[in-house]
């Protein structure tokens, strides 16, 4: 069976159950601080099983994509060394939220693996947790499975919990027996061993606890099912495999490579695990990149760029020195296209950005060889014959070389590694991590208003912009309050309102709250936990109570105005994908109620004229006056009908469809004009990149564009009285401009140059002879850095033998230059002296053994070094023997 069969026999399996086929999540978590990246298939469902979020299915069925990278979900070491660990996977998984329970999910799981799958039950063994009684009798009396088949393992193998507190339960896991020649043994033995001969297919949690802040362990009043089972596992067992990477998801990819390292596969075991973990990390890389995750130096990003260097590193290792990942993305687009058929329209792009960073990293690469050739040479000069783990972890987290790379290369030199003092190094930057990522503190944040999930919160604000609400609660910091006195801040939760919270990259609504004893100032509106609206509020004037009425009324005109910049930047999405092309998906945005910012993916600078024909466009949209609809919908109906959904967006259930014409078609919840015309103009101030195939744009509309181009106006014609020249002749002018004062600077640069020379090198009292040889040290002023070298270099010219010490002062740095007549760099060379002296400015510097410059923040010191020239190099110069002929 194909695992695209898989796929569908296992959704197919739970639509006939009842269950609601829900699209798989984005690899980046939507709501969820605490994830780097989507790791199961329940993180979408979080909210769910936590009772913050209702939908109108109890039960559902997905193909999760997923990471495992960082955490304590971290399965990175063992790629292509097992048989069954990946970085990116799919997990197939049942959820039942507080609908069916222990039986039903047990049932439902023996019945797809034993009648759909039709794997040999003598082939499977189930596991539960030791306490576990129910599910046993569950599996033993109802299923019928025998007792010598079912193994009981403590909380460490059988026993989830999603964190030290909150949801909790025991598992009760499925395992496939590949071959009793794989390794001899006792099952129960092997299985708790995690040997490779039994697969781990499919692991089903009961949520029926909750562990509380107190340590008490509570029963829930709806226990849920969680349930995940990895697709490569079950392609292994009905491709009758005994390897994931043998199956169809692996081996297009495994052969790509084989093609292009001309080796066969399987050969030799460290080809084999190089040749597995490139086909495992080009699978992540594609993945990730696809879903909007860019190379970069912390986060998601780092662990992107750490795949793809490791698997660049694991392509040297075979024989590749050219950037060649970029190549198997087709591949992994050409197997995954089935089931997610979005990746057809990214792979160039996606292609783009893993060569841009291999590039990168093959220059990175020369660097790191550079350092770890010093490094060698430091701990030589120590007389060392260790490289330390310091030294190590620079190497691995700057240069990307693995401890592997670094051994091999130190025992080229006869030099062994500290492999313990690396790991302590890695383990404190695992710490800095940690501390950087601000995840669990946010989480903790959220859990203030848990207490809130059950709150009245209607909004209303697409119809109307002010209403009647009553308080529910009132907040402040982490306290719940009765009330809020005059002066005071906090948060105001009502039962209706028409205040936008911030979302879809749109800032919240802000504006008024009051009643005749009572005012107060909206500055803000936002969800600290889903469906429930926060507004930060500040009493003006009175006091206001839990269950007073109140009118809530939004500021209008910036209302507007945010309407004006978020209908634009539908309009500019979609001109940008008719003028640069479809590969083009938002990365990210701000809707302002000053300006618009808009994030998306293209790998190169767009064009001047690009940039023109872009904004050509929205403006010709804005003056067709055309109306903009809206329309509640399901998200797939929505993608069906060509709408565009943004991976950095977690849409529910119902999802707002925001039309324009036929011209754009998005899935959106923000606020909007009622006709296109109402925008007025729209007008770019700015495209930057922001990362490696990432370009922003910013942009104003409405009152904001109109100013803004006045604003041009204004100082145009205040260039144009100055010049005192048509408008038209203004480049030419400015040009013409520009060479004069190119040709003045050039006159004045040589005439600098030539007074110079005229006053210092008629000043030989500065040379003084330091072992056979002329030294000049001379204080000059008024030169640039380079007219101070041109002098040095004039100066030794005129010296014929010897050493040019020069020094200048500008403001606050100091500048120091060294010029060595070539006859002299065997006995002094300039980047020696340079690094002696160097440091007595407060900087660094170096060059050639004939010159070398330095740059310090001690201006006051030139004088000093000036004098120090000659006891330096007394000690560094070679003494020049004599022989009796002489």
């Amino acid at each position: 069976m194909h695992a695209q069969e898989i796929r569908e026999t296992f959704l197919d399996f739970f639509a006939d159950k009842n269950h609601r086929t829900v699209k798989s999540a984005s690899l980046l978590p939507k709501d969820d601080p605490t994830l780097l990246f989507t790791n199961a298939g329940m993180n979408q469902f979080k909210n769910m099983f936590l009772g913050l979020e209702k939908r109108s299915y109890l039960r559902a069925a997905s193909v999760q994509k997923c990471m495992r990278v960082s955490g304590k979900h971290n399965d990175l070491e063992q790629v292509g060394k097992t048989n069954k660990h990946h970085t990116f996977f799919e997990m197939l998984g049942n959820f039942s939220f507080g609908d069916y329970f222990k039986k039903e999910a047990i049932e439902y799981a023996w019945e797809l693996v034993t009648e759909g799958f039709k794997m040999a039950e003598e082939k499977l063994y189930v596991t539960v947790y030791q306490e576990d009684d129910e599910a046993f009798q569950i599996w033993n009396k109802h299923v019928g499975i025998a007792e010598s088949r079912i193994f009981r393992y403590g909380k460490k193998d059988n026993y989830w919990a999603m964190g030290d507190t909150g949801p909790c339960g025991p598992c009760s896991e499925i395992h496939y027996d590949l071959d009793e020649e794989m390794e001899a043994g006792e099952p129960y033995d092997l299985i708790g061993k995690g040997s490779d001969r039994f697969l781990e297919l499919w692991n089903l949690v009961f949520m029926q606890y909750e562990q509380s802040e107190q340590g008490k362990l509570l029963s829930l009043p709806s226990p849920s099912i969680d349930t995940g089972m990895g697709l490569e596992r079950v392609a292994t067992v009905l491709q009758g495999k005994k390897n994931n990477y043998d199956t169809d998801l692996f081996i297009p990819l495994i052969e790509m490579v084989c093609d292009l390292v001309r080796q066969e596969y399987p050969s030799d075991s460290k080809t084999d695990t190089s040749i597995r973990i490139i086909a495992d990390h080009i699978r992540a890389v594609t993945f990730l990149i696809g879903d909007g995750i860019m190379p970069s130096n912390d986060g998601r990003g780092y662990v992107l760029r750490r795949l793809i260097r490791r698997a660049y590193r694991q392509g040297n290792f075979l024989g590749i020195e050219n950037p060649f990942l970029y190549k198997l993305v087709g591949g992994v687009v050409d197997i995954m296209k089935d089931a997610y058929p979005e990746l057809l329209s990214s792979a160039n792009y996606i292609a783009k950005v893993c060569l841009s960073e291999e590039r990168r990293f093959a220059m990175t690469l020369t660097s790191g060889l550079k350092t770890f050739d010093q490094f060698i040479e430091e701990a030589r000069s120590s007389y060392q014959n260790v490289l330390s783990g310091d030294k190590l972890f620079k190497l691995y987290d700057t240069f990307g070389f693995p401890v592997d790379l670094s051994r091999e290369l130190a025992e080229e030199q006869e030099m062994t590694i500290d492999e313990k003092g690396f790991q302590e190094e890695l383990e404190k930057q695992r710490q800095r991590a940690r501390r950087a990522w601000k995840g669990e503190a946010l989480q903790k944040e959220k859990k203030v208003y848990e207490k809130f999930k059950d709150l009245p919160s209607e909004y209303v604000g697409y119809e109307l912009d002010k209403t009647e609400a009553e308080v529910v609660a009132i907040i402040k910091g982490s306290k719940t309050l009765e009330q809020l006195d005059e002066g005071e801040q906090g948060e105001i939760f009502l039962d209706v309102t028409p205040f936008y919270a911030e979302a879809g990259g749109q800032v919240g609504d802000s504006g008024i709250l009051k009643n005749p004893h009572f005012s107060g100032v909206i500055d803000s509106t936002y969800f600290p936990i889903p469906e429930i609206r926060a507004h930060k509020l500040k009493v003006i004037s009175g006091q206001i109570r839990v269950h007073d009425k109140v009118e809530a009324v939004i500021d209008l005109p910036l209302r507007n105005a945010l309407s004006k910049n978020h209908t634009a930047t539908h309009l500019l999405h979609s001109s940008l994908r008719a003028i640069l092309g479809d590969h083009v998906k938002q990365a990210g945005s701000l809707v302002s109620p000053d300006r618009l910012r808009f994030d998306f993916t293209h790998f190169a600078p767009v064009k001047p004229q690009e940039l023109r024909q872009i904004e050509t466009l929205v403006n010709e949209k804005i003056r067709d006056n055309i109306p903009v609809q809206t329309k509640i919908t399901t998200m797939e109906k929505g993608i069906e009908e060509g709408a565009v959904a943004i991976f950095e967006e977690k849409y529910g259930e119902s999802v707002r469809m925001v039309t324009v014409g036929d011209f754009s078609k998005e899935l959106c919840g923000g606020v909007h004009v009622h006709n296109t015309g109402e925008i007025g103009l729209f007008k770019i101030t700015s495209e930057t990149s922001i990362a490696a195939g990432m370009r922003r744009i910013e942009a104003l509309s409405g009152e904001a564009a109109l100013l803004h181009v006045q604003e041009e106006e204004s100082i145009l014609q205040e260039i144009i009285h100055m010049m005192n020249s048509p408008k038209k002749e203004l480049p030419e002018q400015i040009s013409r401009l520009k060479a004069s004062v190119k040709d003045m600077e050039k006159e004045s640069k040589a005439l600098r140059q030539k007074m110079a020379n005229i006053r210092y090198q008629k000043d030989t009292q500065q040379i003084q002879t330091i072992q056979n040889i002329s030294v000049l040290t001379q204080e000059v002023d008024g030169l640039s850095i380079n007219e101070l070298r041109e002098l040095a270099d004039s100066l030794k010219q005129k010296m014929g033998s010897g050493i040019v010490v020069l020094g200048e002062s500008e403001g606050k740095k100091a500048f120091i230059v060294i010029a060595v007549t070539k006859d002299l760099t065997d006995r002094i060379k300039a980047n020696d002296l340079i690094k002696k002296v160097a440091p007595m400015v407060g900087g660094g510097g170096g060059g050639r053994p004939d010159f070398a410059q330095a740059g310090g923040t001690k201006p006051e010191q030139i004088a000093v070094v000036l004098k120090s020239i000659g006891s330096i190099l007394q000690e560094i110069i070679p003494h020049k023997i004599t022989s009796k002929e002489d």
